[in-house]
């Protein structure tokens, strides 16, 4: 029986990582125990913390038109189901992933399927996306994806769909969960209650793609949001806002209703929440277990450079100690590279964490994402070990590639440092130490800190391969000088 025109929304998986877990210069031929162990790591890792459902497809397929009927394919757990026509295949493309995205989707269109880009990529970069889509849907798509699936219906595909302003979060707009297998993921109680951010940081992209202005959905709706996941999945919630506690009036009055709903829930917030005692309580009272901070750098000429103006140093020691004495257990995220950072920095990092007692220490290295500030500005200083004129070329890994020369650390140096950091922090002793004091969700915390204990091994291996092999996607100058450094 016909039933009407089929839609596929496409997650892609990354090749490494913390989809992948997979060493950069994994041999192909590599067999017995070891694949099998680095298999089964892989597989534990997407079943437990790191797999959660892609929200943009969820928002996406919760648009109901009728005579249409969407699906959600992950490619992290299953293969792309072409036994079935479809009418429209919509794949998001996130910069770091361009290239499976493009050969996807010139793939699918060889077979006489049409295809639709979006995402972050396609709105920053639309003309290096044209040749490979049918259709582009820029920015935000809440608005303009029942114009796609209207039009589809007609047989009157546009090339371009772009939504008039920024969507109106206030605007009454359900998402469902009951397209996914519940089987596959950690949780698929993904909540979001706002979007946009109100400062620049030049690392991110959040403003650029969101907005500066935090717009926010209606507390009725995230509430009956939170009521009818919990019918489909009882198990922890997850509020994917970067910064939950940016409005305290707003924070406070939506947790205080989700206090009698009795939910445990994980999310990430800015540290200013430890200097938010009522707020503070309020997380903790409706089910807080355990956030992500992003903490970024402890040096004052880091965060002055990088414009990461929220909080000062001297602050964020006192706001992680409050957090978590109130129970909630803390991820927190470092970039060790950005430009006032020096080969003292990785000591004092050592020392912060020591003295905060962070349950879950991570340590990142600054990946200038094609259209953000530090991209442009490393371009301009030729800093950039990736050709910048060609967005395939940058890719995401988990710290398992320098894409950029640090100002003040060569190098060979930089990855010495690195790898001696993260070989200090992530030990089997240390991560089963920070499960059994965490103030909470100990059995997260636990395999947070396991996971990265093998995830920064392949990180130090990778990296000291780079190194050994000279290997660089940088320009011709860039990459000679980092050969002639090694």
């Amino acid at each position: 029986m016909n039933k009407g025109k089929q839609v596929l929304l496409v997650f892609l998986a990354s090749d490494s990582g913390v989809d992948g877990a997979r060493s950069l210069f994994e041999e192909q031929s590599e067999k017995g125990a070891r694949e099998w162990f680095n298999r089964s790591i892989r597989n534990l890792i997407k079943q437990t913390q790191f797999a959660i459902p892609p929200l943009a497809l969820m928002i996406l397929a919760s648009v109901e038109v009728e005579g249409v009927e969407q699906r959600i394919c992950d490619l992290r757990f299953e293969k792309l189901p072409l036994e079935q026509q479809w009418d429209l295949v919509g794949i998001s493309v996130q910069t770091g992933m361009t290239s499976k995205a493009f050969s996807l989707a010139d793939s699918l269109r060889a077979k006489g399927c049409k295809v639709a880009l979006g995402g972050a990529h396609v709105t920053l970069f639309p003309d290096s996306c044209r040749t490979h889509a049918d259709v582009l849907v820029h920015g935000e798509a809440d608005d303009i994806w029942v114009d796609v699936l209207e039009d589809l219906k007609k047989g009157e595909l546009k090339t371009d769909y772009f939504p008039g302003d920024f969507p109106d979060l206030s605007r009454s707009r359900p998402v469902s969960s009951r397209l996914l297998d519940k089987k596959r993921y950690f949780t698929t109680n993904i909540i979001q209650t706002g979007r946009g951010c109100p400062y620049h940081c030049d690392f991110c992209n959040v403003h650029i793609l969101n907005g500066n202005r935090h717009r926010r959905r209606t507390i009725n709706d995230v509430v009956d949001e939170v009521n009818r996941f919990s019918k489909h999945d009882s198990r922890i919630f997850f509020f994917v806002d970067d910064s939950i506690n940016a409005n305290e009036e707003y924070a406070q009055e939506l947790f205080s209703r989700l206090i009698p709903l009795n939910i445990t829930w994980f999310g990430q917030a800015t540290t200013t929440l430890g200097k938010q005692p009522q707020l503070l309580e309020t997380f903790a009272r409706s089910g807080c277990r355990a956030l992500l901070v992003g903490i970024e750098s402890i040096e004052p000429a880091s965060r002055d450079t990088h414009k990461k103006t929220q909080n000062r140093p001297t602050e964020l020691a006192e706001a992680i100690i409050n957090i978590r004495n109130a129970g909630i257990s803390l991820y927190g995220s470092f970039i060790y590279g950005l430009d006032g950072d020096t080969l003292e920095t990785p000591a004092a990092i050592l020392d912060f964490i020591r003295m905060t007692k962070l349950d879950v220490p991570g340590i990142n290295i600054l990946r200038p994402n094609p259209g953000t500030m530090v991209f442009e500005r490393l371009k301009e200083e030729k800093r950039l070990l990736f050709d910048p004129d060609d967005l395939t070329a940058y890719r995401y890994t988990f710290g398992q590639e320098m894409l950029y020369q640090p100002k003040n650390i060569s190098l060979p140096d930089f990855i010495e440092s690195y790898s001696k950091l993260t070989s200090e922090i992530f030990t089997i002793s240390s991560s089963i130490r920070r499960g059994l004091v965490a103030p909470s969700a100990k059995a997260a915390v636990l395999l947070f800190n396991l996971f990265y204990t093998h995830l920064y091994a392949l990180s130090r291996n990778d990296l000291k391969q780079q190194a050994k092999k000279s290997i660089s996607l940088a320009p011709r100058d860039a990459a000679d000088n980092f050969s002639r450094k090694v």
